[in-house]
């Protein structure tokens, strides 16, 4: 009991403030624009760092506080991100302390306000933003600041995946390359969220997109499995091609197809890229490189083959290529977050115009152990996975 205190009562401030824990038999009223307590909440936390399948595990969470100028929110869905994994993991560069709550983003509805609260109301949806940590709760107690609210038209699962992936895509497209219509870039991870989200963004610009994919096989099961290592994906590389032409790539190769000389005579009226993207490492990232044209810039903002990104001496002599690096979280500021809000709601606008869309499975939370080995990788290759409280 001790132990689920402490990440109670950390789950709200990030820190561990004196509250009363109120006695069981005593009944708990929270009303709009008073001062009470939120209802008790489930959560899932981890008490140390590991293997998240190992360490999470799901707890009930006592009624705290909502002070003057808090905000309850009941959660509605948030999705389980790489970061999530390795911030379980121990391994990601900033990570609350421990005990904590999982999960950085999602959407959730207003349940009750303090009694300064003026912006918000009972029933609007909101999304913490900047992101926080703390959101694989059913309830969260947070200052009225750190709430945005969304369009009650966008669907839960967008609104609750929008701040880490979609951003990051549209902060990549518009930060190191001046790119105008014509232009062209290249990326590998394209079947991840980040991925799908640039093959639009771009698409919408006039900018043409090249994509590479990983080689994959169908069984006559209609299973698809990977070349490499034969994990069950969910398409076979045809069936990969055709979801991402429909979102607007202009061209998508396997790796195997990129076996050859020069990949530049696959290209066929695409212009050169002057900007790639690896989330991948390895062999990907320099098939990246490979398509860059002279002066092109590459932006590795992951490493999902945990494999070092290697550059020939020649590239850097005789193609003056520039490497970069980007991450999300570095970028976000305080000074940032009305920025951040605009870019927020343009991409929602994007969905709710139908001009936005990729692939994700919605999951019930009493199912999130499922969720979560999906999103391990221990079912295959997964769409995101959201939780729906």
């Amino acid at each position: 009991m001790a132990s689920s205190l402490r990440v109670a009562l950390s789950i709200a401030r990030g820190r561990i403030p004196s509250l009363p824990v109120p006695p069981h038999n005593r009944t708990v009223t929270v009303r709009a624009l008073s001062s009470g307590l939120s209802p008790p909440s489930k959560a899932v936390v981890y008490d140390q760092h590991g293997q998240p399948d190992q360490v999470t595990r799901v707890i009930d969470v006592p009624p705290i506080e909502i002070k003057e100028n808090d905000v309850c929110v009941k959660m509605l869905a948030a999705p389980i991100n790489p970061s999530d994994i390795n911030r379980i993991e121990g391994v990601y560069p900033v990570r609350p302390p421990v005990p904590a709550v999982g999960g950085y983003e999602g959407v959730g509805e207003i349940y009750a306000l303090g009694s300064s609260v003026r912006k918000l109301s009972v029933g609007d949806r909101v999304i913490p933003s900047p992101p926080s940590f703390g959101t694989w709760q059913t309830y969260i107690v947070k200052k009225e600041g750190l709430w945005h609210k969304v369009d009650k038209d966008v669907p839960l699962e967008y609104a609750a995946t929008v701040t880490v992936n979609p951003l990051t895509a549209l902060r990549m497209l518009e930060d190191f390359v001046k790119l105008k219509e014509g232009d062209a870039i290249v990326q590998n991870g394209t079947t991840s969220l980040v991925g799908q989200c640039i093959i639009q963004l771009a698409h919408i610009r006039g900018i043409r997109s090249i994509n590479i994919i990983r080689d994959r096989v169908k069984t006559e099961l209609g299973h698809a499995f990977d070349v490499k290592d034969l994990g069950p994906l969910w398409a076979g590389s045809e069936d990969v091609k055709g979801r991402l032409t429909q979102l607007g790539a202009d061209a998508v190769f396997t790796e195997k197809q990129l076996e050859v000389k020069n990949v530049k005579e696959l290209l066929a009226g695409v212009p050169e890229p002057a900007l790639g993207f690896n989330c991948v490492g390895g062999n990907a990232a320099s098939l990246v490189l490979k398509f860059l044209r002279q002066g092109g810039t590459m932006v590795t903002y992951g490493g999902m083959a945990k494999k070092p990104v290697t550059v020939s001496t020649s590239s850097f002599i005789f193609k003056d290529l520039a490497l970069r690096g980007f991450w999300l979280q570095k970028w976000m500021s305080s000074e940032r977050a009305k920025e951040c809000r605009e870019m927020i709601d343009y991409l929602l606008g994007l969905v709710r115009d139908g001009k936005f869309r990729y692939e994700m499975e919605l999951v019930p939370f009493h199912d999130f152990d499922t969720a979560l080995d999906k999103a391990l990788g221990k079912l295959g290759s997964q769409p995101k996975q959201v939780l729906i409280f």
